[in-house]
């Protein structure tokens, strides 16, 4: 309970002291909006790394070399905790923004930083504004402002098997259909045993977390293209796999 409550007071006592800091932001963005990205990206990363060293956490990563550090890309996550976010946010090495679920945006300091960081907010419920969400990465991504980081199963998954992944929106993967970036599969193993298997503890936890080859989506035809969601899940699910077994005895 402790790490919880040290967790969430650090969180609350930074998002209410960077109240200046996001002044600071807004009038850079005034003067050089790509400027204010990078400095976005540095605060919050400091931030996020509060946080985990607070949790306890320890992550083995693998597979950096293959994300590009001067192009926007699309990451591509299983999704299993909150945590998630979390961890990835401090790796990238280019402004990314997050697509998050829409409820986030009642939480104002935590809806106005991510904004500020270029994450966009979907409602599931509502597919015609899920297309405009679809469509403003798209431009992100098109313009060379920021990477996309999109955990398609469109929930957390609570499977036993943390290689049994839902089924991928194909949706989501317009983002790449449309600009021909490259898809960067991030697979994560053990991310819900930090919270979510034993709420309300945060527990000491060893993360396992590999970035995947890109995928190139203009090598596959029009017709393949409409399923890459499918072959994304299949190369994460081997990764996944893969990672589990080494684990065993």
């Amino acid at each position: 309970m402790i790490r919880f409550i040290l967790c969430v007071l650090a969180a609350v006592l930074m998002l209410v002291f960077s109240i200046p800091l996001l002044v600071l932001a807004w009038i850079i963005g005034k003067i050089n909006p790509r400027t204010r990205d990078r400095y976005a990206l540095v605060l919050i990363r400091g931030a996020l790394n509060v946080i985990i060293f607070l949790a306890g956490v320890k992550m083995e990563v693998s597979g950096e070399e293959n994300v590009p550090k001067d192009r926007p890309v699309l990451y591509i996550g299983n999704h299993r905790s909150i945590f998630d976010i979390i961890l990835t946010y401090p790796r990238v090495p280019f402004p990314t923004g997050y697509i998050a679920k829409i409820q986030l945006k009642k939480i104002p300091l935590l809806h106005a930083w991510m904004k500020l960081s270029r994450c966009l907010f979907l409602d599931r419920k509502d597919l015609r504004q899920g297309a405009a969400t679809i469509f403003e990465a798209i431009d992100l991504v098109k313009t060379g402002t920021a990477s996309i980081f999109i955990y398609p199963e469109g929930t957390r998954n609570k499977n036993e098997n943390e290689s049994d992944l839902l089924e991928f929106h194909e949706g989501s993967f317009k983002i790449a259909q449309r600009t021909g970036c490259p898809i960067i599969p991030v697979a994560m193993l053990g991310t819900a045993d930090i919270f979510e298997n034993h709420l309300p503890f945060i527990r000491k936890t060893h993360v396992r977390l590999e970035y995947g080859k890109p995928i190139d989506p203009t090598t596959f035809s029009r017709q393949e293209q409409k399923h890459l969601g499918e072959y994304t899940r299949n190369v994460m699910c081997k990764m996944l796999e893969s990672r589990i077994t080494e684990e065993q005895p």
